[in-house]
């Protein structure tokens, strides 16, 4: 799975919001999106995801462009993971997982063993098959966050866009979604999240989309692109890159500092 974005450009009305995005990714990549609030990453990930399609260049996936495909086989190619949520309704985390096959039978069928099947084997592979029986509104929200990364995989989707999959999370929570959104991409899955740590981009991410006011400041790997000076420039905090020792090797880490 490819997913290529050229010049992409988009406008509601007279503002302005995508001012010519470049983007190129592949299966097993995780990509992250950086940028103050209101730089254009929900619109980003609005045409993406086909909700929007009068803006102005491309989006390929898999070399097919992506606004000609039925929103069916759109969904089949690309699923969305939004910010956990306490639900209306209690459903149960099984069942939550479950309506992720909706995509691939017909409206009026009832879904039947394959795909019970499959919401197992995501529960599987999201390590909380123990949370089967539970309500997706009694648990906590790291383990709702999981449970909709498994919905999204019970679309068979090769690509997951996640819109900041950490929001809200505490500290051990965000490291768990963290640790299986970068197995996901190990596992072949193209992951493209949005994130206001720079140091997820860091630790977990194969590339950087940094957005400021509509345009790409830069893209790339990590490292090479999350520099003090951008940072800075993004979001006006001055910070420093320093490198500490942990049990899988060297890691960057940003240590910011006020005058």
């Amino acid at each position: 799975m490819t997913l290529e974005v050229r010049n992409l450009q988009f406008a509601y009305k007279k503002n302005r919001v995508l001012l010519g995005v470049d983007l190129e990714a592949e299966a097993g990549q995780c990509v992250c999106l950086l940028g103050q609030n209101g730089a254009g990453k929900t619109t980003l990930f609005r045409c993406l995801l086909g909700l929007l399609d009068n803006y102005r260049g491309e989006i390929y996936l898999d070399g097919k462009i992506s606004r000609r495909l039925t929103a069916r086989q759109l969904a089949k190619k690309i699923a969305y993971i939004p910010q956990a949520h306490a639900p209306i309704f209690n459903y149960g985390v099984f069942e939550t997982v479950l309506m992720g096959t909706n995509i691939h039978r017909d409206k009026l069928r009832s879904p039947g063993r394959d795909e019970r099947n499959i919401a197992w084997e995501m529960l599987e592979l999201m390590n909380i098959t123990h949370l089967a029986e539970r309500g997706y509104a009694e648990i906590s929200g790291g383990e709702r966050q999981l449970a909709l990364i498994a919905r999204a995989l019970a679309q068979k989707s090769r690509v997951l866009v996640m819109d900041e999959p950490t929001a809200n999370l505490d500290y051990g929570n965000q490291f768990r979604v963290m640790r299986q959104v970068k197995e996901l991409a190990k596992k072949g899955y193209l992951v493209v999240l949005s994130t206001h740590n720079p140091e997820h981009a860091l630790l977990y991410a194969d590339k950087a989309l940094v957005l400021k006011e509509g345009v790409a400041m830069m893209c790339g790997e990590p490292e090479k692109v999350l520099s003090p000076a951008l940072i800075e420039k993004v979001y006006g905090v001055t910070a420093d890159i320093q490198r500490i020792s942990t049990p899988w090797g060297d890691t960057p880490v940003f240590i910011p500092y006020f005058e």
